[in-house]
């Protein structure tokens, strides 16, 4: 998951991600080491948070827009 990498390019911490979305650090930082893996409601989260698609965020395409 591409999770990391996003927040990074955008200057986030985990600890303003977890706030922003209502989560732990904690939880952020197994998502992001791929030590647990995100249901689909959080994977929503997510997405919406960074305004990429869900395929983007696992890394299926390399095309982070949103087709709609």
């Amino acid at each position: 998951m591409r999770l990391k990498e996003l927040r990074k390019q955008r200057g986030i911490s985990q600890l303003k991600l977890a706030m922003d979305l209502n989560m732990n650090q904690n939880s952020i930082s197994r998502y992001e080491t791929g030590e647990r893996e995100a249901d689909y409601n959080t994977l929503i989260l997510f997405a919406d948070y960074f305004n990429v698609s869900i395929d983007y965020l696992l890394g299926r395409t390399d095309n982070p827009k949103i087709s709609r």
